[in-house]
């Protein structure tokens, strides 16, 4: 597999990292074999990136890694994982905590869970409002001296928070979500990190499926937090729907599916940044790392322009409540 550095100070990684969330979480049951499957064979890919949450099923994600990891090298495998979301035991959504105690806290419990000594990459979820960053970074940049945090990541933050951040410590990545219908970090976030050299991880390249290829009208009422989402409901998903259809035309002309045109976009934008594959079955992780095959030309560059103009999807990426709490989205 092809190798990009994460920024400056960061680790060198697949060009396609895993993404394991939609195992433990969100999108309703899972197969648990399927999973462990799906974790192997990107592995054997040459997948070396592996992304979770503390979160994600209440510690249960981190622990179906930790299972699939056993027998391999440990070196060979970087971790990158989230804290600071807090859930009660029906796995509702209860606060969010990112003080420097609860950040040593947190990352105790995920050592245990993961059977590990260390973090590859370790990131506040969040931006903790009642919080400075820089007392959050501090207190990961002394996780990092005492060895058990490699290296120091963000997720969904903006541009100012970004440089206060790095300020108190160099910062590996930035992980947020992009892809042909999600470009806001392209104003000034994605420059941002390039000026500091900081890489970028890029979760949700798919649209959470809705770009997939695979979505359609019949699914609007999947029992998944999708049906949360006004980008898969009513108007809104005709009008999204439409989107994909132009891409596929797109992809049908370089002989790919949807799925991997719209992932060798996000490859095409820049080396710096790494997508996340959020896989849960073998299959989709098969047909996504067929994106790795494909050399976008200038002139598909154009077509997938021309078919998904930036700003063109309609609806939010997240429901209300939790675009509340997006750094990232504030402007």
């Amino acid at each position: 597999m092809p190798q990009r550095k994460l920024g400056a100070n960061g680790p060198t990684v697949g060009a396609l990292g895993l993404g394991c969330m939609g195992m433990s979480d969100a999108y309703g049951p899972a197969d648990r074999n399927e999973s462990l499957l799906t974790i192997d064979a990107a592995l054997d890919a040459g997948v070396n990136l592996v992304d979770t949450g503390d979160f994600y099923g209440s510690g249960h994600n981190e622990m179906l890694i930790a299972e699939a990891l056993q027998g391999r090298r440990r070196g060979d495998v970087i971790l990158s994982v989230k804290f600071g979301a807090m859930r009660d035991p029906a796995g509702g959504w209860v606060s969010y905590d990112a003080r420097p105690a609860a950040v040593k806290n947190f990352l105790a419990y995920s050592l245990k869970r993961l059977r590990t000594d260390y973090i590859d990459i370790y990131r506040p979820a969040r931006l903790d409002p009642a919080v400075p960053i820089e007392e959050t970074i501090g207190a990961m940049a002394d996780m990092v001296k005492a060895g058990y945090i490699k290296h120091i990541g963000l997720s969904e933050v903006g541009a100012a928070t970004i440089r206060r951040a790095a300020a108190v410590h160099p910062i590996a990545d930035l992980q947020i979500e992009y892809s042909l219908v999600v470009r806001g970090i392209e104003d000034e976030i994605l420059p941002t990190c390039r000026e500091l050299g900081i890489g970028v991880t890029a979760y949700g390249v798919l649209a959470r499926g809705l770009i997939s290829g695979h979505w359609s009208k019949e699914r609007e009422k999947t029992a998944d937090f999708r049906r949360f989402s006004t980008r898969f409901s009513g108007d809104n998903l005709d009008h999204n729907l439409a989107l994909v259809e132009a891409l596929r035309e797109v992809a049908t002309a370089r002989g790919a599916s949807v799925a991997q045109i719209a992932i060798a976009w996000v490859l095409a934008q820049g080396p710096d940044i790494a997508p996340i594959i959020g896989a849960r079955r073998r299959a989709q992780w098969a047909e996504s790392a067929g994106a790795l095959a494909l050399t976008l030309t200038p002139a598909d560059l154009h077509a997938i322009e021309q078919a998904a103009p930036k700003g063109a999807a309609k609806g939010e990426r997240y429901p209300a409540a939790a675009m509340a709490h997006l750094d990232s989205e504030r402007r």
